[in-house]
């Protein structure tokens, strides 16, 4: 769908309590004796899925065992869990009816249940993430290309939300890119707050940038764009700009944000920004596919190993998952291996929190398909073990206390 105004709408609203946030994908102790209830978002128009499924997670063994349904969901395609531990958020993702859904979780029994469901105030919301204390939840719209933030309320239920200025992007910046299907439109794919919570990325598909918008949520509402390196060198008002057609969809930061990955889903490319807090420098652009590969390619997910050392993304078309290690001095990537994901379209994957398994999910072919890390090398192993869930798209662990 076509939009005409090239705009990054942000909602913001304060909140009253601050609530640390843990860090996604935080490694914990390898051998802890701790077993997780893992959700899966998936899709549900034309599939079998019905919403937001639940299964027990035992990283001693990498046993994924007893599939119920936790909720009942229209197309819940991103599911990330509060802060708190308490509450489920979820992105339905449809169209001009798309909703953010707030769940709470049953510790005993794994349901959930519906406690709030808001317009998502923009068209097919792809990606939610908490900002560093825990009192909003930044969304990516990816049709409308907007992004919104929803104030949390001190026991973790979403309230409510004003909309703040609009700002429009550089001339320079808001040009689309030159994939006419793809690149029609300003099109928010990923959002994440800077470890200091001052400063908010999104990655926009269409525009082929990175956005930087000032993290203000004390006075309501984000700052003027920030300066930021691009990678020939030049300085825009608003966004690291990546090469032509690259559609960059998701990206990770390293630790303590030196670095930035980010994946290009339209060339299957992984480009690597150095980042020194307000500017990047493009360091490194390397691809996801083997060299002579000719076939139909979307990369879809990127994901750092919580040791640091490795970092991984998914390939829909080839199907696999590439490995790559990383040079901690200047973060530059080496591939180690790609591995067959088992299944088709391998949307999303996750690595588990003890950084031991990594689950890719297969959209098509319904089943999540376990991998053992080699913790020396980065490499995969299949272990054996698959799950049958309808179009899983998203994972979220949580802890059984």
């Amino acid at each position: 769908m076509k939009i005409a105004r090239r705009v990054f709408a942000f909602l913001l609203v304060l909140s009253a309590v601050v609530v640390v946030l843990l860090p996604a994908q935080t490694a914990e102790k390898t051998g802890a004796k701790r077993n997780y209830r893992a959700y899966v978002g998936t899709y549900t128009s034309k599939t079998a899925s019905k919403g937001v499924y639940s299964f027990h997670f035992d990283p001693a063994t990498g046993k994924m065992s007893s599939l119920i349904l936790a909720a009942e969901s229209k197309d819940p395609s991103w599911v990330v869990v509060h802060p708190n531990r308490k509450f489920l958020y979820a992105a339905n993702e449809a169209g001009k009816e798309s909703m953010i859904s707030a769940f709470a979780m049953e510790q005993k029994s794994r349901n959930l249940t519906l406690v709030k469901q808001l317009p998502a105030l923009g068209e097919d919301p792809c990606y939610l993430f908490f900002d560093r204390t825990g009192k909003f939840l930044l969304t990516a719209n990816y049709t409308s290309g907007n992004s919104v933030a929803f104030e949390i309320l001190p026991n973790g239920t979403p309230g409510t939300h004003v909309e703040s200025p609009n700002y429009g992007m550089s001339p320079n910046v808001g040009k689309l890119g030159p994939n006419k299907e793809r690149q029609e439109a300003p099109h928010a794919h990923w959002i994440q707050p800077s470890m200091d919570n001052h400063f908010v990325y999104v990655a926009d598909l269409g525009l082929d940038s990175i956005l930087v918008f000032r993290f203000n949520p004390d006075a309501w509402k984000l700052g003027k764009p920030i300066l930021a390196a691009t990678p020939n060198g030049d300085f825009f008002d608003s966004a690291a700009v990546l090469a032509l057609g690259t559609g960059p969809r998701h990206a990770v930061f390293s630790s303590g944000d030196r670095f930035l990955y980010v994946l290009g889903e339209l060339k299957s490319t992984v480009t690597v920004f150095a980042h020194n807090g307000e500017k990047f420098r493009s360091v490194q652009v390397i691809p996801t596919l083997p060299a002579g590969f000719s076939g139909r390619n979307d990369a879809a997910e990127i994901a750092l190993h919580p040791g640091g050392k490795f970092l991984y993304a998914s390939n829909r078309g080839e199907d696999t998952i590439a490995v790559f290690s990383i040079n901690l001095a200047n973060g530059t990537l080496t591939v180690v291996d790609r591995v067959p994901t088992g299944g088709r379209e391998p949307r999303h994957f996750v690595i588990d929190p003890t950084g031991q398994f990594l689950l890719a999910e297969n959209q098509h072919s319904d089943t999540i398909v376990e991998f053992r890390i080699n913790p020396s090398t980065g490499k995969l192993t299949p272990t054996g073990e698959t799950l049958q869930v309808p179009s899983p798209v998203c994972i979220a662990f949580v802890p059984v206390e």
